[in-house]
C-alpha cells in the first residue's frame, strides 16, 4: 500500500483534483436521504471530497476521519474542527452516531474490507445509510493497452467486489439501496507511472519488473488513458434494527 503520508502533499495534483472530488461528492449526496442530517466520511484523506459533501447539503454536519497523519493534517485546513485521526476498523464512535456513512476509495486497499463494513454499521443509526466506492480496480480495465499487457496478471478477488461488500454489509443487517456511478476525473492510467507501482509491488504484484519494462515501452508513456467511471453502491441500516 502507498506510504499516504508523503503522499499527502501531491495526492490531490495527482488524483483528479476537484473535477473527480465534485464529481464523487455529487455521487455519494445522490444516494442519501433527504433526511441525513449527520455523515462520517471514512478514510477521508485530503479532505477534498468531504468538504464538498458539507457543501453540498445544506445543514449536514460532516465529520472526516483518516488514519494517516498527512492526510488529516491537510483535512483539518479545510474543515477545522471536523476532522479525527482514527482507524477505519476501529473508529472512535458510539453505535448509532451517524445518519450515514461514505466510505470512498478504501476497500481496494485492504487485505479485508469486512472489519471496515462492520464499524460502519455499528455507527449507523437505525435507517442510516453506508455509501462505499467497489470495483475500484476493475474499473480502471477501460480497454486500453495497458489493459491488454496487464490482463494475465489479473488474478486475485478484489477485496471491494461488490458481491463480497454486500455480503458483508448482509451480515450486519445492511440492505442494498442504491447504485450510482460517476467519472474518475484525471484517473486515466499512465504507463510510466503505473510502470512505478508495478516495480514496487503495488500493483499486479506477480507482474514484477518484466511487466514494469512492457508498460514503460507503450506508445506516449506519459499519456493518460481514458478515465475510469467508478460505481457506489448504498446500503441501508432498517429502521427497525435495534
Amino acid at each position: 500500500m502507498l506510504d499516504y503520508d508523503k503522499e499527502a502533499d501531491e495526492y490531490d495534483a495527482t488524483r483528479g483534483g476537484e473535477p473527480r472530488a465534485a464529481a464523487a461528492a455529487d455521487a455519494v449526496c445522490g444516494l442519501l436521504p433527504e433526511s441525513t442530517r449527520s455523515l462520517l466520511d471514512v478514510a477521508c484523506g485530503t479532505g477534498i471530497v468531504t468538504r464538498r459533501l458539507a457543501a453540498g447539503r445544506p445543514g449536514l454536519r460532516v465529520t472526516g476521519a483518516d488514519a494517516a497523519h498527512g492526510m488529516t493534517r491537510r483535512a483539518a485546513a479545510r474543515l477545522p474542527g471536523a476532522v479525527v485521526l482514527a482507524d477505519s476498523r476501529q473508529l472512535p464512535f458510539a453505535d448509532g452516531s451517524f445518519d450515514a456513512v461514505s466510505v470512498v476509495w478504501l476497500l481496494h486497499l485492504l487485505d479485508d474490507a469486512a472489519p471496515v463494513v462492520a464499524e460502519a454499521a455499528r455507527v449507523l443509526r437505525p435507517g442510516g445509510v453506508l455509501v462505499t466506492t467497489v470495483d475500484k480496480v476493475a474499473a480502471h480495465h477501460v480497454g486500453s493497452d495497458i489493459d491488454a499487457l496487464a490482463a494475465p496478471y489479473r488474478t486475485e478477488r478484489a477485496t471491494d467486489e461488490a458481491e463480497l461488500v454486500t455480503a458483508y454489509a448482509a451480515e450486519h443487517g445492511l440492505l442494498p439501496s442504491g447504485t450510482a456511478r460517476f467519472r474518475g476525473h484525471g484517473q486515466g492510467r499512465i504507463p510510466r507511472r503505473l510502470a512505478r507501482y508495478v516495480r514496487d509491488g503495488e500493483i499486479y504484484g506477480a507482474g514484477g519488473t518484466a511487466l514494469a519494462e512492457r508498460i514503460e515501452a507503450l506508445p506516449d508513456p506519459d499519456r493518460p488513458r481514458a478515465d475510469p467511471e467508478f460505481t457506489l453502491r448504498a446500503f441501508t441500516k432498517p429502521a427497525s434494527s435495534a
